[in-house]
């Protein structure tokens, strides 16, 4: 007797669909069963069945949306079976994820920051543990305000949390999209609109970084900073986790920005201060800047960093990890002006950054 062909359907149920196919959202209870049909004396026979497997999310939210049709809705749930291709992209994607934490931790300094940020990445992970077991699992919402001074550490942090976002299968691609006030304010009523929504459509699937938001309040009620700010509040809960917003800036600056916007704060469930470097931890990543590009500074040329960033750190907008990628830079093209005098140079005089080499007197 001729063996029907195999067939491989996803199956899942929910008493509440938004349209006909009993599809659900992926956080809801759920069954999904790799069913093989055959015929052995007439009867139909359930060969196996797989544990859960991750659906992709986009995939869900086409199907709630009612974008894909039965058959085609079924056959794009079946090519997501559990198979070698699906775990080779988990293990790649958990592989990312890792990278991108043990970078986080590799930071100086920062120590709260990597506290909340250890926090979330945990909470995801139990969660997707939880969704396996059938549990009920709210997804976070993730919009973030950073607030400290310049070089504190702002947009680095940003660009590590896309890729820990993207591996843990929160955004579709983890990308970082940087704005500032220019990038989305127009010059014409409508304009603003137009601009924000083009820099939201980019940030889709990843992070939009609004850098130095609070000029957004600034210019009084007829300014178009506050439609920017309408426009971007509606994203929030319309793609709520489609994108993250991050609203960065100077703390003093952010505070007064929140406190002239009623209701925006609380929209931003995680909300972060970036402190001063210390200047131990500013002579810990001159070094960490300066190996990299192998480069080490000599005993003289660090007592003499030390004290003029001991003396800096008074400023009021003291920029810290910036402060001292510039001085390092300057300091590395001093140093090969003075080496190009040289006619024979040994390897660890073109590591050595002198004292004399050293860019500080200029800032």
């Amino acid at each position: 007797m001729a063996l029907l062909p195999k067939i491989n359907l996803t199956f899942s149920y929910c008493k509440k669909a938004p349209f006909p196919v009993p599809f659900f959202s992926h956080f809801l209870l759920e069954l999904r069963i790799l069913v093989q049909c055959t015929e052995r004396g007439g009867r139909m026979y359930l060969l196996s069945r797989q544990p859960y497997a991750p659906v992709d999310n986009h995939l869900w939210r086409k199907i709630e949306r009612g974008e894909l049709g039965t058959l085609e809705a079924l056959q794009r749930m079946g090519e997501l079976r559990p198979g070698s291709v699906k775990r080779e992209e988990l293990q790649r994607d958990s592989a990312v994820a890792a990278a991108a934490f043990w970078e986080l931790k590799q930071l100086v300094g920062l120590t709260e920051v990597k506290q909340i940020v250890e926090e979330i990445k945990a909470y995801i992970e139990i969660g997707q543990q939880r969704a396996a077991h059938h549990l009920k699992c709210e997804q976070l919402v993730l919009h973030m305000i950073f607030s400290g001074n310049p070089g504190t550490g702002k947009t680095t942090v940003a660009r590590l949390l896309g890729r820990l976002f993207k591996g843990l299968g929160v955004l579709a691609r983890g990308h970082l999209v940087e704005v500032e006030r220019a990038d989305l304010v127009g010059e014409y009523i409508g304009h603003t609109a137009q601009k924000t929504r083009e820099q939201l459509q980019k940030a889709m699937g990843g992070l939009l970084f609004v850098d130095e938001a609070y000029s957004l309040g600034r210019g009084g009620e007829k300014d178009f900073g506050k439609e920017a700010i309408d426009v971007l509040v509606k994203a929030m809960e319309d793609n709520r986790h489609d994108f993250i917003l991050i609203l960065a800036g100077y703390r003093r600056e952010m505070a007064a920005f929140l406190k002239l916007n009623p209701g925006l704060s609380s929209r931003f469930p995680i909300q972060i201060a970036y402190p001063d470097y210390s200047v131990a931890e500013l002579l810990e990543i001159a070094e960490m800047m300066a190996q990299q590009r192998h480069y080490s500074l000599s005993d003289a040329a660090k007592k003499r960093l030390q004290r003029y960033l001991a003396e800096r750190k008074r400023d009021l907008n003291f920029s810290n990890a910036r402060l001292v990628r510039n001085i390092l830079e300057k300091s590395i093209r001093r140093q090969a002006l003075r080496l190009s005098r040289r006619e024979r140079l040994s390897r660890e005089e073109l590591i050595i950054i002198e004292e004399a080499d050293l860019a500080v007197e200029e800032q």
